[in-house]
């Protein structure tokens, strides 16, 4: 057994900088983590097209001006190739590794009452006891995977896009069946119709997606945001995203039609970033949102030449904005092409896989490669999926039966000294995960420097505080258009998984201030052993 005072459990972009500063106060630290080197997501989702679609001089971190002065992103919208050799490159910077056990899985955390320390235990068979424990799992960390009858029977090959392999993928004159149509299908779709012989693109719900736009940065630019970034951070800092991207406060009518549609037309034209932060009450004002979704399916049919196809391909049924957004490039060209076809899963529903292919309610389509884009069990996967037992042998799995509970996204009552970083209840993936992440260690780490100087050996929020949290939570959700969508954020798309949406959507900028405030108030609304 080996005793810590803190165990990390993740090396994407979170537990990194969580790693960096526990070292920086002398604790005793380890992070685990299951994949063979940093990165989280971006060492993972390796699959074809895989990008950001956070602006590149927002996604990275902010912590060192040395960083921020060294490294140089060659696109607006930086590849997986180029974001996972960013952390491997910070890892290297900060030495991280020599502290971080890879091929390591946590299976179950147990919280020993008498002693005050969480003893964690490996899928290698690791037992650690730690005093203090940090979840930096990330939203989007556990794949739902290929849920469908038959496919060991398929004679191809099957892969998923959250789990894709380190060999490279020849698509070259093959049958490619691809299953999903969310933001990373939306990705996959325009390369695949250029690699592969035949491309089948099965939807089930069809997403709003926007022009991307990406384009490489210039010299001059790069110098002027090095020069900036200091004043650019703090700025980001004090939005509802935490970028620098442009949003505005102007209502959808509160401009006449003719300049509506003329500043839509605008903002569409410069890229899908300017479009979403075109107006403020899109996500509150249900009339204002069908103003703007209309625009946008007016421009799926201008831009796909078969009236039927745009038709599948045009979202209806939930509010634009609600399902995350998508950037694409030549992601509607693609379905002009002729080796490529859409199948409407709604209409048309998969049966099962069989030995040649995918049948369908209608058909069997021959294929020679499946490709799983089917998504995550987002937000709360990644916790449940450990076997965590906290005071008085209490689950977390049974403590989030009916939905993620904590306070501020970083505690839980009834589970001392543990940690989450982008917690299921924080702003996460409506915010800009990098400014995130930094804040979330840097509270933790001021929390447990607090403890240590007042000789506290546990900390827990009250039920109290967790309550009136979680009221404000589902407050502020109750008054916009979020939940209206059968998407991840809800837990729509995991069969049995409460619906409930567990995320703050009171913008990053007053998260920040709450959690702020109550460090200031001496950790107000948590309690101390």
């Amino acid at each position: 057994m080996r005793h810590l005072d803190t165990l990390i459990v993740g090396q994407g972009f979170g537990g990194m900088y969580m790693l960096h500063r526990a070292r920086g106060m002398g604790l005793k630290v380890l992070a685990i983590e299951a994949g063979d080197d940093v990165g989280g997501t971006w060492y993972w989702n390796r699959y074809p097209g895989a990008r950001c679609d956070v602006m590149s001089i927002d996604y990275c971190y902010s912590f060192s001006n040395e960083i921020m002065q060294e490294w140089t992103w060659s696109e607006q919208f930086a590849p997986q190739a180029e974001i996972w050799a960013y952390a491997k490159w910070v890892a290297d910077k900060l030495d991280l590794r020599r502290d971080t056990q890879f091929n390591t899985r946590a299976t179950t955390l147990t919280y020993d009452d008498a002693r005050q320390v969480w003893r964690v235990e490996t899928d290698r068979g690791d037992v650690f006891e730690a005093k203090y424990v940090i979840m930096a799992t990330g939203p989007l960390s556990i794949p739902k995977g290929l849920d469908m009858p038959g496919q060991e029977l398929f004679k191809g090959d099957i892969y998923l896009s959250g789990r894709w392999p380190q060999h490279p993928v020849d698509f070259a004159g093959k049958r490619v069946g691809l299953i999903g149509t969310g933001s990373t299908g939306v990705q996959i779709t325009p390369v695949l119709a250029e690699q592969a012989g035949e491309l089948v693109v099965f939807q089930r719900t069809p997403s709003f997606t926007f022009p991307m736009r990406n384009h490489t940065l210039d010299a001059d630019y790069v110098a002027q945001i090095k020069q900036h970034y200091p004043e650019l951070r703090a700025f980001a800092r004090n939005t509802a995203t935490g970028g620098v991207r442009a949003t505005s406060t102007r209502p959808v009518f509160s401009v006449s039609v003719a300049e509506r549609e003329r500043l839509m037309e605008e903002a569409w034209a410069h890229s899908g970033l300017a479009f979403i932060g075109l107006f403020a009450d899109t996500l509150v004002n249900q009339q204002a949102n069908d103003v703007v979704a209309d625009f946008v399916r007016r421009k799926i049919r201008e831009v796909v030449k078969d009236p039927a196809i745009a038709e599948i391909l045009t979202p209806r049924g939930y509010p634009i904005f609600a399902r995350r957004p998508c950037l694409e490039t030549n992601y509607y060209e693609a379905f002009n092409r002729d080796n490529v076809m859409l199948v409407d899963c709604i209409n048309e529903p998969i049966v099962e896989i069989t030995e040649r292919g995918i049948r369908t309610s209608a058909r069997e389509i021959a294929l020679d490669i499946i490709i799983a884009a089917t998504g995550y069990d987002g937000l709360t996967g990644a916790m449940t999926a450990v076997d965590v037992k906290g005071k008085e042998g209490r689950s977390l799995r049974d403590k989030w039966s009916a939905g993620a509970r904590s306070h501020l996204g970083l505690m839980m009552e009834g589970f001392p000294n543990l940690f989450m970083i982008a917690g299921a209840n924080g702003p996460s993936a409506l915010a800009n995960y990098l400014i995130l992440n930094e804040q979330n260690a840097d509270w933790i780490c001021a929390c447990i420097d607090f403890m240590r100087t007042r000789d506290h050996a546990a900390i827990e929020p009250t039920a109290a505080a967790e309550d009136s949290y979680m009221a404000l939570l589902n407050t502020i959700a109750s008054r916009t258009l979020m939940a209206k969508g059968n998407t991840w954020y809800t837990g729509g798309n995991i069969a049995g998984k409460p619906r409930f949406f567990p995320l703050f959507a009171g913008g990053l900028n007053k998260y920040l201030e709450m959690c702020a405030d109550t460090a200031a108030q001496d950790y107000k609304g948590f309690e101390f052993r």
